[in-house]
């Protein structure tokens, strides 16, 4: 099994700056693709960066420019550096993570943070 542990999140005025962070713990054996989702009430969830094992990044045309995705596989963390927010980039952010662990391979989610921006 694994757990995903997100922090990060919080109140940020709009052109501001916030970084997500998302650690993985348990018995991992290895992590394949990470990633971050947001869900706003009323509103279909949207992924918001992908990153694959060898660090290729995927964002929608939504954040590109604004979001930075990275990953540190040695300490099993995936981040998400988001710059120039805007009131509609409030919502909870979710990260995941595929894993194979001893017991086999699963997609894991974190707990969810909520990134609030507004003046």
């Amino acid at each position: 099994q694994a757990q995903l542990v997100e922090s990060g999140g919080g109140l940020v005025q709009p052109g501001g700056s916030l970084r997500l962070s998302c650690a993985a713990s348990g018995s991992i054996v290895n992590i394949y693709l990470m990633g971050w989702y947001r869900q706003t009430p009323g509103k279909q969830r949207e992924l918001v960066a992908t990153i694959t094992s060898g660090s290729s990044t995927n964002y929608p045309d939504s954040v590109k420019g604004r979001f930075t995705i990275s990953r540190d596989n040695a300490k099993n963390t995936v981040y998400l550096q988001m710059n120039s927010l805007t009131p509609e980039d409030t919502a909870v952010y979710y990260c995941y993570a595929d894993v194979r662990t001893g017991f086999g391979s699963s997609r894991y989610w974190g707990q969810g943070t909520q990134v609030t921006v507004s003046s």
